[in-house]
């Protein structure tokens, strides 16, 4: 089996579209609207019931976590597979302890229960497989050549906007009264701060003699963490859809400061959001 898997060649039958996510993102149709003439603001906001758009909009990032759980299933199992063990081979594969490849095996059982469990629980939502795009920053992410750079774009960044996303519908299906949706997106979100913190904890192993890689491994995890902000999607302002976690981050090893650049990042990827947005309507009304 070959090694470093390139996206273009995942396996999707015919259910699944695929939308280029800063396509999706910077849609004007679907991102922002004009409030008073002038200004904008979030069209959807926090997600709760009492939102007009709640059913769709819960389903939607419901079958936007199955596609993720399939990609990080994915990008577990090539860092498995993709690294040496010793020495390396002949052609330069970095070497990674046999203890990290144990972590990402248990992660390939934590995400393959996921999908199961986010499949029945589409099926409960009433949402059909492919009912909704699928993009692939999340696989794009597990492509990197270098194992330190993988696990903080991977387990960092997007296994931390795991924990905010799973975090939310685990409120919302409290709120809904939905005790099958709350059970279940708490027990995913308890994995996932399992999962971040094996990245935690072995970007400090494997660079505790090399401050250089990991200030790169953590600049690469700031552009990581910047694309999966979606363009304020995540963030901490009162009408971002999914919240910044910050309790369950915690438990997972990112500190304050951490955090704090976090929400910072967000609040950049919106603004350059909002702008891309304008620009696009300019564009479509001429």
């Amino acid at each position: 089996m070959r090694k470093s898997f390139p996206v273009e060649d995942l396996a999707r039958d015919a259910r699944f579209v695929r939308v280029p996510i800063m396509e999706r993102i910077t849609d004007p149709r679907n991102a922002f609207q004009e409030q008073a003439g002038s200004s904008s603001r979030r069209a959807a906001g926090r997600l709760t019931p009492e939102r007009p758009d709640a059913p769709d909009a819960a389903r939607a990032l419901m079958h936007g976590i199955f596609v993720g759980e399939i990609q990080a299933l994915e990008g577990a199992g090539r860092t498995c597979w993709d690294f040496e063990v010793g020495a390396g081979d002949e052609e330069g594969v970095p070497e990674v302890p046999f203890e990290l490849k144990l972590d990402m095996a248990r992660q390939c059982w934590d995400e393959a229960r996921h999908c199961e469990i986010s499949i029945k629980l589409s099926d409960h939502m009433g949402t059909e497989l492919g009912e909704f795009s699928e993009n692939t920053f999340l696989y794009e992410a597990a492509c990197n050549p270098d194992p330190v750079l993988r696990l903080t774009g991977v387990n960092r960044a997007l296994e931390g906007l795991a924990i905010d996303v799973f975090n939310t519908m685990r409120e919302f299906g409290e709120l809904a009264g939905d005790p099958i949706l709350e059970f279940c997106e708490d027990w995913m979100l308890a994995d996932e701060v399992t999962h971040v913190k094996m990245g935690s904890d072995w970007l400090r192993r494997l660079t505790v003699n090399d401050k250089d890689r990991q200030k790169r491994a953590l600049e690469f995890q700031r552009v990581v963490d910047k694309l999966f902000s979606l363009g304020g999607f995540r963030g901490e302002e009162e009408d971002s859809p999914v919240r910044l976690a910050r309790r369950f981050r915690e438990l997972a090893g990112f500190k304050e400061a951490e955090m704090d650049t976090l929400a910072e990042v967000a609040r950049e990827a919106r603004s350059e959001m909002e702008a891309q947005v304008a620009r696009n309507k300019i564009a479509v009304t001429g």
